[in-house]
């Protein structure tokens, strides 16, 4: 079992306190539990998942790129996190998912990856600068897209309408 993020840790305590969150591509569920543990309501969705490892969070089984209807449609969440995918017809629909005062938080691969093994696939890595182009909708809390010295990624927090924030460190 993994630990969390420390992007989405950092910014979890943006998503409004009991709030509703989406855990996208979930896999393994480390965000679906940090999530949990905060006492948030969490619906887990991915291709793969381990009702019984989620216990507590709705867990919807589906594939997210065989072109089948975004399985949330109409619902809206507090905070909907993404981490290490990426699949770009879904930016619509998980950017209408997301509420008033909602926060997208969301980390994945970036071009140049490949220097440091999977995925080196470019339909997987992000642009320069693509998690911008996406959120531009979004206010933009914080965003990185760099070489960590382990990976190649982006990484934004942005909310859905306008600031202030209060971010602890």
């Amino acid at each position: 079992m993994s630990s969390p993020s420390p992007w989405v840790s950092r910014f979890a305590p943006l998503v409004a306190p009991g709030g509703a969150v989406l855990d996208v591509a979930a896999g393994g569920g480390r965000h679906t539990r940090l999530f949990l543990e905060r006492g948030h309501t969490v619906t887990a969705v991915d291709r793969s998942l381990d009702p019984g490892a989620l216990a507590g969070a709705q867990t919807i089984v589906a594939d997210l790129e065989d072109g089948s209807p975004w399985p949330l449609e109409g619902r809206q969440f507090a905070g909907i996190v993404v981490t290490n995918y990426l699949w770009r017809p879904l930016f619509p629909a998980i950017l209408a998912s997301l509420a008033p005062g909602g926060v997208l938080i969301y980390e994945t691969f970036a071009h140049g990856n490949a220097a440091y093994g999977s995925p080196r696939n470019p339909d997987f890595l992000l642009n320069r600068g693509e998690l911008l182009d996406h959120c531009r909708s979004l206010t933009v809390v914080a965003f990185e897209d760099g070489d960590t010295g382990q990976a190649v990624v982006q990484r934004i927090c942005a909310v859905n309408g306008p600031g202030p924030f209060q971010i602890s460190p």
